[in-house]
């Protein structure tokens, strides 16, 4: 049973930072190419960032030069650290795997002053 859990979200101001996390567990493979995606109220889901096992990553343009995945295989976790957050960033953030093509529950940021 695969599982993936985010932690990291919560109410910040607009210009502030936050790191979010998703681990992973149940199989090895569950890491091989692993994304965030956020969904705003009223909004569909979107594509925010991946990476691969080997550390290459893609980045939706909205978020390029603020955001910034990485990865702990040791750790089988998934980080998203977001930078110079704008009112338009609050959504439910959520990690994905590709390899099961499983999600996370979703945590919560509000950029708010």
């Amino acid at each position: 049973q695969v599982q993936l859990v985010e932690s990291g979200g919560g109410l910040v101001q607009p210009g502030g930072s936050l790191r979010l996390s998703c681990a992973a567990s149940g199989s090895s493979f569950t890491m091989n190419r692993m994304a965030w995606y956020r969904q705003a109220p009223g909004k569909l889901r979107e594509w925010v960032a991946s990476i691969n096992r080997i550390g290459s990553t893609s980045y939706a343009d909205s978020v390029v030069g603020r955001f910034t995945i990485s990865r702990d295989n040791a750790r089988s976790t998934v980080y998203l650290q977001i930078t110079s957050l704008k009112i338009e960033d609050t959504a439910v953030y959520y990690c994905h795997a590709l390899a099961c093509d499983c999600w996370g529950q979703g945590t919560q940021v509000t950029v708010s002053s």
